[in-house]
């Protein structure tokens, strides 16, 4: 079964997008993505032993990661704010000071609610507005998961300055009917035996996107929502590692992802296998950097020396001696401080910043 919906074009007819997944049971899927699927699924069941034999280390790794992925996933919408505001806000439960904080807030709350009631959750457009409301609830106190009731659109910037439209989602008139379809398309998907779950959640994001249902907050309810996904499919990596500061780290990559998959979607010629690769690829580096650093919290025969040395070197984000003593708590503030400045005049990494806000890369 497919379902479709009439989307309106900007030359007032009517084009069909439909949204039809069975072409995921097709055995001529690209060995790319299913080579990856197959790794991450290897990576879910080590993590999975790991997770239950040490239990404390996992906990102390969720705790970074929950600050990384608001912090992260608020960046990439240009919604930012210092290192230490970010950890009061998440981890200190200090109330927002402004705007900006109110919406980092809100994704704060919006996180921990998948993070402790994901079961109770599912990609039903109960949930999807209610996760957007309790994300927006701070900084606009009105907002109530409503969808939209004008027009966007999705601009880019050019060099020169002008903007110019890089994709027409979904009208305002259309867009409740365009969530109706969408969700009965994932429900007969994810019921569908023959149909990878792991590869269907891309594609179900991609859709989610290009329909773009909200005002504001589509693309860091996006994320909340592949969380959602990720965890009632077992694979929560990004729990213990976030998600959302790989995206972070490789935007370019993600942005450029989303627009070649986008192109054609109006006409339900999506292009879905360049978002699914790079999905795959983002989860397959979550799962990776997790294995690193859960071997940085959890080798106790390691030299201190050693685990900061790997804590830094195998970051994807500048780390802070505040990061740093957050990931080895048991390490001094003092030994972090000393094995830093060894390591910048050793070569191996640089230092970004000055003072409080000091923070190191490898070179």
């Amino acid at each position: 079964m497919v379902f479709y919906v009439q989307i309106t074009a900007e030359n007032g007819f009517k084009t069909m997008h439909i949204f039809d997944y069975s072409f995921l049971k097709d055995d001529l899927l690209p060995a790319q993505l299913v080579t990856y699927a197959a790794n991450i699924s290897t990576l879910k069941v080590m993590t999975s032993m790991r997770r239950n034999e040490n239990a404390a280390a996992f906990r102390q790794l969720e705790s970074i990661a929950r600050i990384e992925s608001v912090k992260a996933s608020n960046a990439i919408e240009g919604i930012v704010t210092t290192d230490n505001r970010i950890r009061a806000l998440v981890g200190g439960g200090s109330a927002p000071l402004n705007h900006t904080e109110a919406e980092i807030a809100g994704y704060r709350d919006a996180l921990n609610e998948i993070h402790v009631n994901f079961a109770a959750h599912d990609f039903r457009e109960s949930d999807i507005r209610n996760l957007h409301a309790q994300m927006m609830r701070l900084a606009e106190p009105g907002a109530n998961g409503a969808y939209k009731t004008e027009d966007n659109v999705i601009a880019e910037r050019m060099l020169d300055g002008r903007r110019i439209v890089r994709f027409q989602p979904t009208c305002a008139a259309d867009t409740p009917e365009a969530m109706r379809q969408l969700v009965l398309a994932y429900v007969e998907a994810r019921d569908d035996v023959a149909i990878n779950k792991l590869l269907l959640i891309p594609c179900v994001i991609l859709d989610f996107l290009c329909v773009h249902p909200f005002k504001d907050g589509n693309g860091r309810l996006s994320r909340l929502l592949t969380l959602l996904l990720l965890y009632r499919n077992g694979f929560d990596a990004g729990r213990y590692m976030s998600f959302e500061a790989v995206i972070n780290a490789h935007k370019a990559e993600y942005y450029e992802a989303l627009k070649e998959s986008s192109v054609g979607w109006g006409e339900s010629h999506p292009r879905y296998f360049p978002f699914m690769v790079n999905f795959l690829s983002t989860l397959y580096e979550c799962y990776n950097e997790l294995d690193r650093r859960f071997g940085a919290v959890a080798a106790a025969k390691v030299s201190k020396k050693k685990r900061i040395e790997s804590t830094v070197l195998n970051s994807f984000t500048p780390l802070s001696k505040s990061d740093i003593c957050a990931i080895l708590p048991d390490v001094s503030p003092t030994t972090v401080e000393a094995v830093l400045g060894a390591m910048v005049r050793g070569g191996l990494i640089r230092r970004l910043g000055g003072g409080r806000g000091t923070k190191y890369l490898r070179a």
